[in-house]
């Protein structure tokens, strides 16, 4: 058997619980660019229906609206509730964005019921999503979404750290 030289880079191996979410991580790091060009910070959201159809897109706009509640997550629930016709139940849906949801978002997620919750960065200032605070996973509370963390982490990573060595 032949040793494979150090040089070739060797690919990981399959991770069956974050690869099916690299697809629509990819989608929530086109919406975290678009955030990027107006001058917010660079996080982008996605909901996936029961289906695994897109039913809600989301990048942060408080800057360029002016709206302190204006998180990728916060928009991409309301346009998957739009979507849904005002159904603020979303039943079997998937939350897909690229940084750790902080307490605002994370409380959304809870209420808006959704099965899951997926995420790229972990956010150690304001995370609520298990690494500063637990929210979604509260006892608590009435609903629970199942966390995935970890997707892409360091694409999203990348954009945050480069937006936020350029900023003044």
């Amino acid at each position: 058997m032949t040793d494979v030289p150090s040089s070739v880079p060797v690919p990981p191996p399959p991770d069956p619980v974050r690869d099916p979410w690299r697809a629509p991580m990819r989608l929530a790091l086109a919406e975290a660019v678009r955030a990027r060009e107006t001058g917010d910070v660079p996080v982008g959201a996605v909901v996936l229906g029961p289906d695994g159809a897109v039913i809600g897109l989301g990048h942060n706009t408080r800057e360029a609206s002016g709206d302190p509640t204006a998180h990728a997550e916060i928009l991409a629930i309301r346009a998957a509730a739009g979507t849904l016709h005002g159904e603020w139940r979303l039943h079997g849906c998937t939350l897909v964005v690229t940084l750790e949801p902080c307490t605002m978002c994370a409380g959304a997620a809870v209420l808006s019921r959704l099965d899951r919750v997926v995420y790229g960065a972990i956010d150690a200032k304001a995370g609520a999503a298990g690494s500063l605070w637990d929210v979604v996973r509260d006892r608590r509370l009435n609903h629970r979404p199942e966390v995935i963390s970890g997707v892409l982490a360091a694409e999203g990573g990348d954009l945050l750290t480069d937006f936020f060595r350029r900023s003044p």
